[in-house]
């Protein structure tokens, strides 16, 4: 008799152990997003879960509900949520020049 498989929900939050890896995964999430501002809310909210959302909240200025909304993938939240979360999370938002074709 086969053994059964077991599989449970991946939660990336549950990876993300400190300011490095929630940096590198962000940083990822950028490349893979292609302009899709809800994916990056979405990615912001995996580092809020992994960091504790009542402290974010706390620390942007923001509801906890509201953040829980604005970073559900569902919505895109205005920029200044955006900049606020990612100043509350310890980490920063650079910008790098880019090879355009010729």
């Amino acid at each position: 008799m086969a053994k059964k498989t077991i599989t449970t929900k991946f939660d990336v939050s549950e990876h993300l152990r400190n300011p490095e890896e929630m940096a590198v995964y962000l940083e990822a999430c950028f490349e893979e997003a292609n302009g899709d501002a809800a994916f990056i809310a979405k990615a912001l909210g995996d580092i809020a879960r992994a960091k504790g959302m009542s402290q974010v909240a706390r620390d942007a200025g923001l509801s906890r509900e509201s953040l829980y909304k604005a970073l559900s993938g569902e919505r895109n939240p205005g920029f200044d949520t955006i900049l606020k979360v990612i100043g509350a999370l310890g980490l920063k938002l650079h910008a790098e020049a880019i090879q355009m074709p010729a």
